[in-house]
């Protein structure tokens, strides 16, 4: 292929495009190779990566081109009918080996062919990359995560991103569409990128960046295998060992996001503001403020305590901190202006935009895992036992997330039970309030309760005597929620 002059055109030396253009072939063919592991998951993906090319030869008027990628993707979307879950045919080595060599060539076709050469370089990386954004998350994810626990690249596993989407509660189907839906999304980036300004596809990519990190950082944390070997394994090896020891390194991800977030709000306030960075002035006023407004706004962040909360159990407490760590940055930054600037040809409107995105901004990403965790169901350990929680109270709500942060306690919990009438049908984090007054055996029975946990810090002996009965009848264990969940004798 590269015999034939279909190169990467990124560094204008010849030898180092040629070298790049090798790696991306071999990298992608491999990519598309790994992803088949789970019905119509590859050939879905390519399929809809295939589209993402086409619409790019389309769009740069190469008409041969777009009607080799339309055969490609006809022939996928002809074995999808068959290859989808549940599958009776399937692809293999040579099928996903192939696709992606098809997939990888016809990227460096669009590039030779006009499709992003004369926009510069972004477009030349950006636009393939995400119109195979799946496989190569999939692959950097697996690659990145094996190398840290000491597992070997090449050996098969299942701890690739659609494992971890079923090990998160999606069944096989729902993952594959899921992932078919990130892909399309990504292709869609790929087509606005081509008709945006530099700036502009700059910013959009970096945006795409932070979500891909976030969503990478969930999944790595998934567990996907059950043996604790691999982490005993990994801190024999000094370098994976400094990695995972590294009690700082969170830190560091959440500055360099930060950083980038920070970036982003600022850029974003002047686009709503003035419009556009055509006028040369405006960029330059952009240029000029931002190598102080990050460093300010960082040591704002760790001077009001951004960076002491943990993002899993991010409150309503901890969006005041946010608060007043973008009020006192968003302030700092506009007296620094002020001194080395006078404040020149500045609009104050910019910075009060600035501060309201760069507050959302930091509060989305923080709530990012929390959202991906509350968009996917929680699964069911094989054997756990079906809880009712009695109290839908503060204390209730408490017991009902540390049941479900701890799923090596096996008990799952599918509702409450509360004696106060104006609670009964009330849904409280996707589970509904039952009644409590002499309904709690109806209850018991109707749900398949094995275990009642009480939630209520002061329970009148009556009460308890009463639930007791219940219990009793139905054959049903209870327990009381203090420090931890124990058995109540």
């Amino acid at each position: 292929m590269i015999g034939f002059g279909l190169t990467m055109p990124i560094t204008g030396n010849e030898m180092i495009d040629i070298w790049i253009t090798a790696i991306w072939i071999i990298g992608i063919t491999n990519a598309v190779n790994l992803l088949d592991n789970m019905d119509g998951l590859a050939a879905g993906i390519a399929a809809i990566g295939g589209i993402g090319l086409a619409a790019n030869f389309f769009g740069a008027a190469q008409g041969n081109e777009f009607l080799f990628a339309s055969v490609l993707i006809g022939g996928l979307v002809g074995f999808l009918f068959f290859n989808f879950n549940p599958a009776s045919i399937f692809m293999g080595d040579c099928g996903s080996m192939f696709v992606g060599f098809v997939l990888s060539g016809a990227v460096l076709i669009n590039q030779a062919g006009g499709g992003g050469r004369s926009r510069g370089i972004l477009p030349i990386l950006a636009v393939p990359a995400l119109i195979l954004i799946v496989p190569i998350f999939d692959t950097t994810l697996v690659t990145l995560v094996r190398k840290v626990w000491g597992r070997k690249v090449s050996q098969g596993g299942r701890d690739h991103t659609s494992h971890r989407l079923v090990a998160l509660g999606l069944s096989e189907r729902s993952a594959v569409l899921m992932l078919y839906a990130f892909a399309a999304i990504a292709g869609g980036l790929s087509i606005a990128i081509t008709h945006l300004a530099a700036s502009e596809s700059l910013a959009l990519i970096a945006f795409v960046t932070i979500v891909l990190v976030i969503v990478g950082v969930f999944l790595s944390d998934v567990k996907v295998y059950e043996s604790s070997g691999d982490a005993a394994s990994a801190s024999e090896k000094a370098v994976f060992s400094f990695i995972i020891n590294f009690s700082h390194k969170r830190r560091i991800f959440e500055i360099l996001l930060d950083s980038i977030i920070i970036t982003l709000s600022l850029y974003a306030a002047f686009i709503l503001v003035i419009g556009s960075f055509d006028d040369a002035e405006t960029w330059d006023l952009f240029v000029k403020c931002l190598p102080f407004v990050i460093p300010i706004k960082l040591a704002a962040f760790l001077v009001t305590g951004v960076y002491r909360g943990v993002w899993r159990y991010t409150s309503i407490r901890d969006f005041i901190t946010y608060a007043k760590g973008v009020a006192l940055g968003s302030a700092v930054s506009v007296l620094a202006i002020l001194l080395l600037y006078r404040f020149q040809f500045y609009s104050r409107t910019v910075f009060v935009v600035d501060a309201l995105l760069l507050l959302f901004g930091v509060i989305g990403s923080r709530m990012m895992f929390r959202l991906i965790r509350s968009a996917l169901p929680i699964p069911a350990a094989v054997g756990s036992r079906r809880v009712l929680i009695y109290g839908a109270g503060d204390g209730g709500e408490m017991v009902l997330r540390e049941l479900r942060n701890n799923p090596e306690w096996n008990l799952t919990p599918i509702g409450f039970v509360d004696d106060d009438p104006l609670k009964k049908g009330r849904v409280i984090h996707g589970l509904t309030v039952f009644d409590g007054n002499g309904s709690l055996g109806a209850v018991c029975r109707e749900k398949d309760v094995q275990e009642i946990v009480i939630s209520i810090r002061h329970f009148d002996s009556e009460r308890l005597r009463t639930v007791r009965e219940a219990c009793i009848e139905n054959n049903v264990a209870i327990r009381r929620a203090l420090l931890k969940i124990e058995t109540l004798e």
